[in-house]
């Protein structure tokens, strides 16, 4: 991606290095996520846990709306709850580190241009969230998370968190490397907002509270979708915005399908539980990704009316 030179996000705030972020207060453990709508990118296998309408646009979906326990915890026998405080083991940012936080905010940046054209294209103003950068454990309005809940997105003070350490795992660990790959996760969260401020988060977050589990997930599915083929219309602008370079597409697809919830399941697991799929299988979130890039119309990721 040809990101060097360009202008950064004044959103992005740096807290690396601080430990626990704002300080205490603001509930414990993962399951502070699951009260306060928390949407976390998939990162099945790790050691603690799992591992997220505008008029005519049905806006970006989330990462696993939580319900307090991920169905992925049930199977391997770990817990997204009550997580133990933890001190920082990375005092200081990692080498490279800085040179990414740049990237992250060039990233932001130009998904605020679409954003802004967007909204403003319905008559809207586009409030623009904030993306924070920690190191090992962050407070939060949806509760206390480290870094294995990996990149998530909180309604409750709408905004972004990720551990840049992140991607050194999406690379090693999930076999998905490249400056693109890590820009979808960007794209794909701040998608999180757009949805909550359309209202689409809410009504997810209200309707589950009378759904099933199997129901709740595979509403979470077409959601997550929708965020798939949106992260796809951000990476059409980016092109036409001629910051592509050659493999960036296919850098992003790879993420996507290396991140699909019966590719994490085998890869933990050595089988895979459709009914417990809570983010779409690989095949489904690289199709409704490139249905974005191809189309490059927010229009066309209505995951809700189509047959995903």
């Amino acid at each position: 991606m040809k990101w060097q030179g360009r202008d950064r996000s004044s959103n992005v705030e740096d807290r690396r290095g601080r430990g626990g972020g704002l300080g205490g207060g603001l509930g414990g453990g993962l399951g502070g996520l699951g009260r306060g709508g928390g949407m976390r990118i998939p990162m099945g296998g790790r050691t603690g846990g799992g591992l997220g309408l505008f008029g005519t646009i049905v806006v970006l979906g989330i990462i696993w709306f939580a319900t307090g326990q991920n169905p992925l915890d049930m199977l391997t026998g770990s817990s997204t709850g009550a997580a133990p405080a933890q001190t920082s083991s990375r005092n200081l940012p990692a080498q490279g580190e800085d040179e990414l936080a740049d990237f992250v905010g060039v990233v932001v940046k130009e998904t605020e241009n679409l954003w802004t054209e967007v909204f403003q294209a319905q008559g809207q103003d586009y409030p623009e969230p904030r993306v924070v950068l920690f190191t090992d454990q962050v407070n939060t309005a949806c509760g206390t998370a480290d870094s294995s809940t990996g990149p998530f997105y909180c309604p409750g003070d709408q905004q972004v968190y990720i551990d840049l350490s992140f991607y050194d795992q999406l690379r090693q660990q999930f076999g998905a490397p490249g400056d693109f790959a890590q820009a979808y996760v960007l794209a794909h969260e701040v998608g999180h907002h757009v949805q909550n401020l359309t209202g689409v988060l809410p009504e997810f977050n209200q309707r589950r509270q009378g759904m099933s589990q199997e129901d709740a997930n595979a509403y979470s599915v077409r959601i997550e979708l929708q965020a798939d083929c949106y992260a796809g219309v951000w990476a059409n602008y980016a092109g036409q915005q001629n910051l592509l370079d050659t493999g960036d597409f296919e850098e992003a697809l790879n993420a996507a399908e290396q991140i699909g919830d019966d590719t994490l399941q085998e890869r933990s697991q050595g089988f895979a539980v459709p009914k417990t799929f809570n983010h779409g299988t690989s095949a489904q979130r690289r199709n409704w990704f490139d249905r974005g890039f191809q189309s490059g119309n927010p229009s066309d990721c209505d995951t809700f009316s189509a047959r995903i």
